[in-house]
């Protein structure tokens, strides 16, 4: 099995890269069987989104903090670890942001895109979904759209619902609601197209973000799921996605 080893800019994950390297050897990536990713989950983010057009799946290994999308670091039998894991495929969020400067900026999200205030006074927001205003006018800190393997992220800090893996719904959730005061999100189809529009976006500035990337001033986004892009990522036997999002519920 062809293996690339690729490491965060941390000193544990490069020790390791190094180590793993001289034991196992690595190939170039679009070369690989398999790629490696050694850090924590932002790391894992962007190397899926960095490598999704090689069609080689990711197995990460823990150098990071969380590592929530990471295996268990173990230098040992990485060979029979790799052969024997399980594979996940996700499907990102495809984002689509207009700024107030007319220009459009595309992201894709594989955990979730986010809509939050860039100023002192809370954001208004409107929410469509399927060209349908749902909700006329939101007051809140922020909006975000996410996917079953972010839930756990941003979206669960923000109280929204952990998804099932296989779950073919997405959690819109609303960050610190002010009018509707209780208002907490809903769970939409997998399908759904959902577009923010900003209301008072010069009194009311609004940033977008997708994993990490960000855009300012907009004034729309537009979020669904692409089934035409595929990360896969693998997991060792019995630590699945699945299992990790059922453990999260029972802590």
């Amino acid at each position: 099995m062809k293996l690339a080893f690729t490491a965060s800019r941390g000193p544990a994950a490069q020790a390791a890269r190094k180590s793993l390297v001289e034991r196992y050897g690595s190939v170039p990536e679009a070369e690989a069987d398999v790629i490696v990713a050694l850090g924590g989950d932002g790391f894992m983010l962007a190397t899926l989104h960095r490598t999704k057009g090689l069609g080689a799946p990711v197995y990460g290994m823990n150098r990071g903090t969380i590592g929530f999308l990471m295996n268990s670091y173990d230098e040992d039998n990485l060979d029979r670890r790799v052969g024997e894991a399980e594979e996940e495929v996700i499907n990102p969020l495809a984002m689509r942001a207009t700024r107030a400067d007319g220009k459009v900026h595309e992201a894709l999200a594989i955990n979730e895109v986010s809509l939050l205030r860039a100023g002192p006074q809370a954001a208004k927001l409107r929410i469509s979904v399927d060209g349908r205003v749902r909700m006329p006018e939101l007051v809140c800190d922020g909006a975000l759209v996410a996917t079953p393997a972010g839930s756990t992220a941003y979206n669960y800090s923000a109280h929204g619902p952990i998804l099932p893996i296989g779950a073919d719904v997405l959690a819109l959730t609303a960050i610190a609601p002010f009018r509707p005061r209780r208002w907490r999100g809903a769970l939409l189809n997998k399908s759904a197209s959902i577009q923010f529009d900003v209301l008072e976006p010069e009194k009311r500035p609004v940033m977008a973000d997708a994993d990490s990337r960000s855009v300012t001033n907009v004034l729309s986004v537009e979020v669904h799921s692409d089934p035409g892009v595929e990360h896969r990522i693998l997991f060792d036997p019995g630590h699945g996605l699945e299992e990790r999002l059922i453990q999260e519920q029972f802590v």
